[in-house]
């Protein structure tokens, strides 16, 4: 019987065979250096498959050429995808250009992507590349360790570039947090840098355990009333209080995600529970209650209700509370006021409190790739040339140019023109528009969401222009390739999600804060019926809606979908 089971007096079944591979592993060692040695495979074998994300990579192939290459007798050209762990998403030019240069010498697509989990990823990187990725990476101070797997993964935080006192008093706080949660192993030093092996010593892991955690585990630090980081989509998210301009605590939301599972009703979206009020100095502790609380009690027999969300709606939310409490040494205040109210990125300059200026980039789904005409990831390394402050990636996808001088402001606008950065035909309903990587690289993706989504967002701008809707107005329009949640569509005004090629589930009702989770409308549509479907429920929009009443409200309002609360219950009915 397991820890949580003795702890919570019942039994949930076999553990799953994750926690076999996990106990197994050596403290996440497995035999992954054997693989690495092996050319007569390109991909990675048995519990090293799954091992690897724990190292920050997931081992994919190009969809588009697999059916091919199965004809030619070729096994699937295997490569990784690795995500760096970038607390708050911010990065130094000079380790810009270090990422830009791997990203074309070494990878098979030449591109840079940024993610929602506000960091960049590579994608395309053959074996004999593997280990070089790494030590570059190492050799400008970024590592990949605890991006992917059963941890807490990139810790992110709210890209404020006005108020940027508290945006550095915040990001601090997330570099405490993710360096606070990380594995202790040293498993990637050993295995990616050539770490030396000390004989005798004995790994512990005091926060995330032997076993590690049940299921992946997502952390913020936010500020409102921005909520780029989409605090409803994450396990637990600090909510910085500020009194003077100064940080004094955050309120502490804990349960929310996104991902869920076609046909299960046990799976479902979930918004995240106030907890209560902490002083920065239990911050530390708090996250580390949370994340052993959730250690313990999560379900380890069914990994797809492994998630904190489920574990709080098992136990109970007054129960996980308390045992939070009983182990920080706590006990929460009441929530300090707080409102969300918005969550986009403000693309352009803006100016900060301090004098500097910061330039956000639209960056379509976050690819930084060369296109005929528009050379986005040459312009960002031209920048980056130049460049004496640092770029923040967002939870957007986008890229904030930030600490930018009076002097340089021109130049830097010149580079980003040229090179297709700035785009100001770019409309209010394109950079509200997000999608998740999905085909060819994603092997859960069922459905197109990445190129799907411009040409989409291009049908829905011109349904929004023929029922007369403002050009400065839009729709929080998301796009995920299957359920696991990655593009967010499920914090959407509008969200489509993957069910199969060209066949989707359309969501609807989310709001413009975030704080609303919407409800399928239509299931298991192609995508011209959904484009008939908005063309439908904007004319109505435009014609009954009440002054300033955004989308996502009003089809809750009209009875057009029931609102979701937060149960499983709410979510299906």
């Amino acid at each position: 019987m397991s820890q949580q089971q003795e702890v919570l007096g019942e039994v949930l079944g076999p553990l799953s065979d994750n926690e076999r591979l996990k106990k197994e592993s050596h403290f996440l060692r497995g035999t992954i250096e054997s693989d690495l040695s092996d050319q007569i495979t390109g991909g990675f074998t048995a519990d090293n498959f799954q091992l690897i994300r724990f190292h920050g990579m997931y081992q994919q192939d190009d969809r588009d050429i697999r059916n091919e290459r199965a004809k030619q007798k070729l096994e699937p050209l295997h490569n990784v995808m690795l995500r760096a762990r970038m607390p708050g998403g911010i990065i130094k030019p000079k380790q810009w250009l270090a990422i830009d240069k791997f990203a074309t010498d070494h990878t098979l697509y030449g591109s840079i992507r940024l993610t929602t989990r506000q960091t960049f990823q590579f994608h395309g990187v053959l074996k004999p590349n593997i280990k070089l990725m790494h030590q570059t990476l190492n050799s400008i101070g970024i590592d990949s360790i605890a991006t992917a797997g059963d941890v807490n993964r990139n810790v992110l935080c709210t890209t404020n570039p006005v108020e940027s006192e508290l945006h550095q008093e915040a990001y601090e706080w997330a570099k405490k947090i993710s360096e606070h949660l990380l594995p202790k192993t040293r498993a990637y030093a050993e295995i990616w840098l050539d770490g030396e092996k000390v004989e005798g010593t004995q790994d512990e892991e005091p926060i995330l355990g032997s076993n590690y955690l049940p299921r992946k585990f997502k952390t913020t630090v936010v500020i409102p009333p921005q909520n780029d980081v989409d605090v409803h989509a994450n396990d637990l998210n600090f909510v910085a209080i500020a009194e003077n301009g100064k940080l004094v605590g955050f309120n502490v939301l804990v349960g929310g995600g996104l991902a869920m599972t076609h046909g299960d009703t046990s799976t479902y979206p979930r918004k995240a529970d106030d907890f209560g009020f902490v002083p920065l100095e239990k911050t530390l502790d708090v996250a580390a209650a949370v994340v052993t609380t959730q250690r313990d009690w999560g379900n380890r027999s069914n990994r797809k209700n492994a998630k904190t969300k489920y574990t709080l709606d098992r136990v109970g939310i007054d129960v996980f509370k308390a045992e939070v409490e009983k182990r920080a040494g706590i006990a929460f205040a009441q929530s300090r006021p707080y409102e969300f109210t918005e969550r986009g990125d403000r693309i352009g300059w803006v100016e900060g409190i301090d004098g500097k200026f910061h330039l956000a980039l639209f960056i379509e789904n976050g690819r930084l790739l060369d296109y005929p005409g528009k050379p986005l990831k040459t312009g960002v390394a031209e920048i980056a040339k130049i460049h004496k402050g640092d770029f923040r990636m967002t939870a957007n996808q986008n890229l904030i140019v930030a600490g930018v001088a009076k002097t340089q402001k021109a130049k830097i606008e010149k580079i980003a023109r040229a090179h297709g950065l700035m785009d100001d035909g770019v409309s209010e309903q394109r950079k509200n528009s997000m999608a998740c990587v999905a085909f060819p690289t994603c092997p859960l993706a069922m459905a197109e969401a990445e190129r799907f989504l411009p040409e989409f967002v291009s049908q829905v701008e011109e349904i929004l222009t023929s029922h007369g809707i403002n050009k400065e107005e839009s729709i929080i329009l998301r796009v995920t390739g299957c359920p696991n949640g990655c593009g967010r569509a499920m914090l959407a005004e509008i969200g489509l999600v993957g069910k199969a090629p060209g066949r989707y589930n359309l969501h609807l009702g989310g709001n413009k804060a975030g704080t609303r989770v919407p409800k399928m409308y239509k299931e298991n549509i192609t995508d011209q019926q959904i484009l008939q479907e908005i063309d439908s429920l904007v004319a109505r929009w435009a014609a009954e809606r009440e002054v300033g009443e955004a989308f996502g409200d009003f089809v809750i309002r009209a009875g057009i979908i029931e609102e979701v609360i937060v149960s499983k219950r709410d979510f299906h009915a």
